[in-house]
């Protein structure tokens, strides 16, 4: 069997900050817990595994359920994060992106995310794609909203419908399929995290939360990722 290479795009469910801050008897929002949006810094330690592209899941689109402190406190750590980190992920070569539907974040929010795609616009050492008010059954409710439309004005028929058409209303049009999704926290669910790129995805569910992952155990799992059988849907020999 020819051995599997290395994944070039990994999806992670950052998973257990707010336990992680509970169990040290901190509010799940605290500041002391953005030592969870620290370890998005590990990104640099991709390329040097292979890795080209990371996919972060951020906020959910059910994250709103959450009471109002911690959605505040969380788009208030969201705002420092870019702002704290912008310089260094520019200078460290990595493009970022954010997908998901920007519509109910605050405009000081979208600004500053609008601001660092432009900055970081001509890296390519590494592509960071963070998800932010987004879940995938949303994103494709949204692609075929706008697919519909399309149709609508006359520019596309209905016999040009199939997956690779609706695959570039997507708002991951621009990447490749994530290899391996990895999930924090011992919790073995998807959570409507890219449903439809991830249909021949590897997972890998750790009971690790996410403030602890560190980069070692990254390494790790990404290394086990290449002694994986990968047959989409073929017979193994």
């Amino acid at each position: 069997m020819e051995p599997t290479p290395g994944p070039r795009h990994v999806a992670i469910i950052m998973d257990g900050n707010g336990r992680w801050a509970q169990m040290r008897g901190r509010p799940r929002h605290s500041r002391p817990s953005c030592r969870g949006a620290a370890r998005a810094r590990d990104v640099e330690a991709c390329p040097g595994l292979g890795v080209q592209y990371l996919t972060i899941f951020a906020f959910s689109t059910e994250n709103w359920k959450r009471t109002q402190a911690e959605v505040a406190g969380l788009m208030s750590l969201f705002r420092r994060y870019i702002q704290r980190e912008a310089q260094d992920l520019l200078e460290a070569g990595v493009r970022v992106r954010f997908i998901g539907d920007r519509i109910r974040l605050d405009e000081r929010l979208v600004q500053l995310m609008d601001d660092l795609e432009l900055l970081t616009s001509r890296n390519d050492r590494l592509h960071l794609t963070v998800a932010l008010n987004y879940g995938g059954r949303d994103e494709v409710t949204r692609a075929a909203r706008r697919l519909a439309y399309e149709i609508e004005q006359g520019r596309l028929t209905h016999k040009d419908v199939d997956a690779e058409t609706l695959a570039r209303y997507l708002d991951t049009h621009v990447l490749p399929d994530p290899d391996l999704v990895i999930r924090t926290s011992g919790e073995a669910r998807i959570s409507n995290f890219l449903l439809w790129q991830s249909a021949y995805a590897e997972y890998e569910f750790v009971d690790t939360l996410w403030p602890d992952f560190t980069a070692a155990e990254f390494a790790r799992i990404v290394a086990a990722y290449s002694r994986r059988e990968r047959r989409f849907g073929a017979v193994g020999v």
